[in-house]
């Protein structure tokens, strides 16, 4: 794999994530979001991108406890997934494993109304957050990494957009 050029005294050289290089493992392609999280700018928009359009093409058509099931597997999946990429490319939170993206906007759609302008609503929100990260976000994002810190910070910017949206449900602005 192509990697950056670095001092040998200075921390191992950062990988250069290619598409040749994420197709050849299973732990690449969810941590890259199937791919979604080499495309740029913005990374972490394409990630949750891949999310929606997953979430309404196999996800939403599953019952509550199918859900949860996903979820929390696709969570501890996904913090060994980037626990591995990000060891491998010497960058424990890299920008490009969106995977945490992925899953937390699944639990955001999940929880949220089903139409397209309250999805559209989640979706800026959660992106909102995930960029702004707003305390104890950012605190967690700092202090946490590698694979569950990676997944962590994603998950509280999900709750933040979660309270958000009920507060728009509540005063009737989204159905």
């Amino acid at each position: 794999m192509p990697v950056s050029e670095s001092d040998s005294r200075s921390s191992p050289p950062r990988a250069v994530p290619t598409w040749s290089w994420m197709l050849r493992s299973p732990a690449r392609i969810v941590a890259f979001g199937l791919g979604s999280g080499l495309l740029r700018p913005a990374s972490g928009t394409w990630g949750t991108l891949l999310a929606w359009l997953l979430w309404g093409l196999a996800l939403s058509r599953l019952s509550d406890a199918a859900v949860a099931i996903v979820l929390v597997l696709s969570y501890a999946y996904g913090c060994w997934c980037c626990q591995q990429v990000g060891r491998e490319m010497g960058e424990p939170d890299s920008s490009r494993m969106v995977w945490d993206e992925c899953v937390a906007f699944w639990l955001v759609l999940w929880l949220s109304p089903n139409s397209f302008w309250a999805q559209l609503a989640a979706f800026a929100l959660f992106r909102f957050f995930d960029i702004l990260k707003p305390p104890p976000i950012r605190y967690f994002d700092a202090r946490l990494k590698h694979g569950f810190g990676v997944m962590f910070d994603d998950i509280l910017a999900a709750c933040y957009s979660l309270l958000a949206m009920a507060i728009l449900v509540r005063l009737g602005v989204l159905q």
